[in-house]
């Protein structure tokens, strides 16, 4: 087994307590609602939706994957980190035995916050994934985040 990691870091206007209230705390409640076609639903299978929780996410028509189900690692809700582990799903195909992500908010010097992400592959047997693969998995990821963004700046009172 390998294991690939890719780092990403970017910006948004939106203070670290607001962005990570929506982003993480109620994404599942949120996302369905401003991007079905993304995700249709979320479900937790297991747990209280801290560390050791599974949760089932049911994606869109527009998606090319059917569900995944991950495992929470760890919610800091003080200095704005999640872990989480993508351990089923049609989105692991056949050369991937699972997928960490590690996502901490940091504020920025113009009030806003720095989103930086990591990303680790675990793969089966010798397979090397491939950079494109990784690089349409981030743009689909941060083409969510934006729309999240966006609902934040078009709903100022939501998730302070």
């Amino acid at each position: 087994m390998g294991v690939f990691t890719y780092e990403s870091e970017f910006t948004s206007e939106i203070p670290p307590p607001r962005l990570f209230k929506a982003f993480v705390l109620d994404a599942d409640n949120l996302v369905p609602k401003i991007a079905p076609q993304a995700i249709k639903h979320s479900e937790i299978l297991e747990g209280d939706g801290g560390p050791g929780t599974i949760k089932k996410i049911t994606f869109g028509e527009g998606s090319q994957y059917g569900y995944v189900k991950h495992k929470i690692d760890s919610i800091d809700k003080e200095n704005y980190s999640y872990s989480y582990t993508l351990i089923e799903g049609d989105a692991l195909g056949d050369t991937l035995e699972k997928i960490s992500y590690e996502t901490k908010l940091v504020a920025s010097p113009s009030g806003g916050s720095i989103i930086k992400s990591t990303s680790h592959y675990h793969t089966k047997g010798n397979v090397e994934i491939k950079e494109e693969h990784v690089k349409a998995g981030k743009e689909k990821a941060s083409n969510l985040f934006k729309l999240i963004e966006t609902y934040l700046k078009g709903h100022p009172d939501a998730y302070n």
